[in-house]
């Protein structure tokens, strides 16, 4: 996933009349439930940045419903930076910042930020699974770096839960992604949590979401 350093993302290189939105049907159906955790675990102000932020629909619906946050969104992909874009001008979202090209696996990534942008919270989507390990390691290492105590870190997605087999809908879709590439698939909770408590954050709460899915929401270890 870590890619060479690539020319600055332009937002005008496609041209003007293009519809640059990719839409994520996934994201229109979990959109809603996972706001109704984020209201209840983000700080009323403050910047939550986005990790693999994708088409950028999730962004401009959050930051539409949560208008005391101010959103930065980020992605590797041009053609998701362009979306994110696309989106945010489409919605007049004044509270969602340009999107960064950020790779979780660079473990330069936090220097992406601006100087003195500090993340109240940090939010990563359905990324883990369909990325390999180093992304993880690379999230946990830049989370734990930027966040302050007791900032959260928030992930959403399928999980592998100690002790319990996949549910059927899970284990087909471990099985496809790999498939797909042999160094994706669903992440065991258990060795996600080591790895979040060795970058300085707590044990989690887990939070049982629509379709299988869950809200795993690390906070950040020590006293604000």
């Amino acid at each position: 996933m870590t890619e060479q350093k690539p020319a600055p993302w332009d937002p005008a290189a496609a041209p003007a009349d293009a519809d640059r939105r990719l839409h994520a049907p996934a994201a229109a159906r979990n959109r809603d439930a996972i706001l109704a955790v984020l209201r209840s675990v983000l700080p009323p102000t403050g910047t939550v940045l986005e990790i693999a932020s994708g088409s950028g629909e999730h962004a401009v619906h959050f930051a539409e419903a949560l208008p005391g946050l101010t959103f930065r969104p980020s992605d590797p992909a041009p053609e998701a930076l362009a979306s994110i874009a696309a989106w945010t001008a489409q919605a007049g979202a004044p509270n969602v910042l340009p999107p960064l090209r950020i790779d979780a696996a660079d473990p330069a990534w936090p220097a992406t930020l601006p100087p003195g942008e500090a993340p109240a919270a940090i939010l990563c989507i359905n990324m883990i699974h369909i990325a390999p390990w180093a992304a993880t390691e690379g999230l946990f290492r830049g989370a734990g770096a930027l966040l302050p105590a007791g900032a959260q870190l928030i992930l959403y997605g399928p999980f592998r839960r100690p002790g319990r087999p996949l549910e059927p809908g899970n284990a087909a879709f471990d099985e496809s992604l790999r498939e797909r590439d042999p160094a994706f698939g669903l992440r065991d909770l258990g060795e996600v949590t080591a790895l979040a408590m060795a970058a300085g954050f707590g044990s989690p709460e887990v939070i049982e979401m629509p379709a299988n899915n869950l809200t795993v929401v690390f906070g950040k270890a020590g006293r604000r």
